[in-house]
């Protein structure tokens, strides 16, 4: 009986990851849009390289673990060498400063490469995404921009025996089962944006796909499903030096319900920035980060579970660290996404 009933958690479990959450989620996504979008692969003039780590609902055991590292470079010697983020070495027009947005002028057409891998262990399953990502930049108009963008690559999920415990060490459920396998993975985006807004959709892990670890009992048979990402933000400025970015994502996986996450960064100066986020029915998150310098940012976020989970969760800790490579106009932080 216990054995059985290890089993039917065992498999529950993961029967929900595979259908309900097969991605990992993040809080500081509203700095990284290459996690959820491959369309701004390439949005900036530098080479943009993110590492996150993040720890979910600490204090309970076998809560998920993610880290991960992007990396996204535009190609074009017009945009690399002078686009509406350009100015000259020796001075100019600040592109955080509000001058800025007032004359900001659509960058040239060209290509974004990126490449990002995401590591996940949630339990005994462990899975790693590798992607590598392809966009094209247009203007539109003088001051819009259109990126179309493109992901392929694979996923990896697979189930670690040794962490758990059964009756029976050989059970057919589970020994001699497809515990390790590859499915392939594909993303498309498109994204719009200008000097002080911007507008994103996504659809992630296009290509259907089966997940299951026993060879012998067809109805633990899981799929993976599309997942539909809506975003959007905008600039405000408050005055010259300090300004207000409210920004939006809606989630639909099916067969879960519509999520939403709302968020609001104020940042001074482009130096400091303050912010708070809040995903329905899930969690509030408090974030802060700091732009050391024109190579290196660090951004930090803890988000306090409000779901049935706040009992045993000690919270959310994730951190982020930014180096800006090739940053010939020594920009503090991205001029893009905000």
């Amino acid at each position: 009986m216990k054995r059985t009933l290890l089993i039917i958690v065992l498999f529950t479990s993961f029967n929900q990851f595979a259908s309900a959450q097969q991605k990992p989620q993040y809080t500081q996504y509203i700095f990284n849009y290459l996690l959820i979008n491959p369309a701004v692969a390439g949005i900036e003039n530098y080479t943009d390289a993110k590492a996150g780590y993040r720890s979910q609902w600490t204090g309970l055991q076998g809560a998920p673990v993610t880290a991960y590292l992007t990396v996204d470079f535009p190609l074009g010697d017009k945009f690399i060498q002078g686009d509406a983020t350009s100015f000259p070495a020796e001075g100019g027009v600040d592109p955080s400063s509000r001058q800025f947005t007032q004359t900001y002028m659509a960058s040239e057409p060209h290509h974004g490469l990126g490449f990002s891998i995401v590591s996940d262990v949630a339990g005994p399953i462990n899975t790693t995404n590798v992607d590598v990502n392809y966009a094209y930049h247009i203007g539109l108009t003088d001051k819009m921009n259109l990126a179309l963008g493109v992901a392929a690559g694979a996923n990896h999920i697979s189930l670690n025996t040794a962490e758990i415990t059964l009756e029976n060490p050989y059970d057919p459920a589970i020994a001699n089962g497809n515990n390790s396998q590859w499915t392939p993975d594909l993303s498309a985006g498109v994204w719009l944006y200008s000097g002080n807004y911007f507008a994103g959709a996504s659809v992630q892990q296009l290509l259907p796909g089966n997940l299951y670890f026993s060879t012998q009992h067809a109805t633990n048979v899981a799929k993976t499903v599309p997942q539909y990402f809506l975003t959007g933000g905008v600039k405000l400025f408050l005055d010259d030096d300090l300004t207000l970015m409210p920004s939006f994502l809606i989630k639909q996986i099916s067969p879960v319900p519509l999520t939403y996450d709302l968020n609001l960064k104020l940042n001074f100066k482009d130096k400091i920035w303050l912010g708070g986020s809040y995903r329905h029915d899930d969690s509030f998150g408090v974030l802060a980060g700091l732009n050391i310098s024109s190579f290196v940012n660090v951004g930090y976020s803890y988000d306090i579970t409000t779901s049935a989970l706040n009992t045993v969760s000690n919270g959310t800790h994730e951190i982020v660290i930014t180096i800006l490579l090739n940053n010939r106009y020594n920009v503090g932080t991205s001029m893009h996404l905000f």
